[in-house]
């Protein structure tokens, strides 16, 4: 079985899918990818076990260029499955790619397929790709729910459940948290941390506005803001204006590589993510609250779109709502004040994640998806 993977989500960018899409990668016997340019991508395909090519653009679109190249490319490396890594709008390619003999089309859908499914025209566009696709996966019980209605009632009989899974062995208790801390200066004090983008949907500006009510609470906390983006600035000013910013460090982006030490660098992980333009901006899922869970941290979760599937409510760490920020820093300051019910719920969370969220168990179904 060789699988052609067609996607705009690959590394050197950063990101969920970016990280779902290369992790799945690994779980395939052949595999060539045909994706776009990037910064630094020469550098990172170098190092990859599987052949990777580069699209000249910076982002594939399924034009008629584009999906004479995905045919090429399945025709000189004789692969007869195609898996997109994410089904909007690539999946349109399904048909041309089919008839130049894929046996199986898996279209992977995330986030932004939802606003497809409601919006006139896109929601043809998502019906045509998942009527071409053997299977059109899904990464929540939520998204599930946005996207079905929009499909065929045949391709919603065919959808299936292919969650990202953590690497347990990457994402684990005492994976480099001390180095961090000492790094930082902030060794022996309580510490929040928020990895991720720095984008208004993740929710790092609610943590800002939750901070002094902590503070009252736990006057030495720390929160610990991982990650670059378009919104720092706005949060700098934020912390500044809400007098809590001598306590609030931002460590800029980082390669994937080097966060699990930052995860590990906190007491609780917090990302109050929200859903935004009118329910057209959610939150898919959120790898990262897994990986947290991994790293022993009990987490604080916010309450959009399919996020609510990666916390156990009370046992692994707490659903809140993303827009009232006192009852996050009530959450938020409970696990810190109680270090024994915070280790309880780490420790739940490492377990479950080991159990249920394994890159081995998310593999296996993509291959009975492609091989069926």
């Amino acid at each position: 079985m060789t699988v052609l993977v067609v996607t705009n989500d690959f590394p050197p960018r950063q990101g969920g899918i970016e990280t779902f899409v290369r992790s799945l990668c690994d779980e395939l016997p052949e595999v060539v990818v045909y994706t776009s340019r990037s910064p630094g991508d020469t550098t990172y395909d170098a190092d990859l076990p599987f052949t990777v090519v580069r699209d000249r653009t910076a982002v594939l679109l399924p034009t008629p260029r584009v999906t004479r190249n995905a045919v090429r490319l399945m025709r000189a490396h004789g692969a007869d499955r195609v898996l997109f890594g994410a089904a909007a709008p690539l999946g349109l390619m399904g048909p041309a790619l089919r008839r130049a003999g894929a046996r199986r089309i898996v279209a992977m859908t995330h986030g932004h397929e939802t606003w497809w499914a409601g919006v006139p025209g896109a929601r043809q566009a998502l019906r045509r790709i998942g009527d071409a696709a053997d299977t059109l996966t899904t990464v929540s019980s939520w998204c599930e729910e946005q996207i079905a209605p929009a499909l065929s009632p045949a391709a919603v009989r065919r959808m299936r459940r292919l969650t990202p899974g953590v690497d347990t062995d990457r994402f684990s208790p005492e994976c480099g948290g001390e180095e961090v801390r000492k790094g930082l200066g902030l060794e022996g004090v309580p510490v929040v941390a928020c990895v991720s983008r720095l984008v208004p949907r993740k929710g790092q500006d609610t943590l800002i506005r939750a901070w002094p009510r902590v503070l009252a609470a736990v006057p030495s906390a720390v929160l610990l803001l991982v990650g670059g983006g378009s919104d720092r600035a706005r949060l700098e000013a934020l912390a500044e204006s809400t007098g809590v910013a001598s306590s609030v460090v931002f460590t800029g982006p980082l390669p994937w590589t080097d966060i699990p030490p930052y995860v590990d660098a906190a007491d609780v992980f917090a990302m109050p993510c929200r859903t935004r333009r009118f329910g057209f901006e959610p939150e898919a899922l959120g790898i990262v609250m897994l990986e947290a869970s991994a790293t022993g941290k009990p987490v604080v979760v916010g309450d959009s779109g399919g996020a609510a599937d990666t916390v156990r409510h009370g046992e692994t760490g707490y659903l809140v709502d993303p827009y009232y920020p006192p009852a996050v820093a009530l959450r938020l300051v409970e696990l810190l004040t109680d270090p024994a019910q915070a280790k309880a719920m780490g420790e739940a969370g490492r377990g479950w994640a080991r159990e249920h969220w394994s890159w081995a168990r998310s593999g296996a179904t993509l291959r009975e998806l492609l091989d069926t």
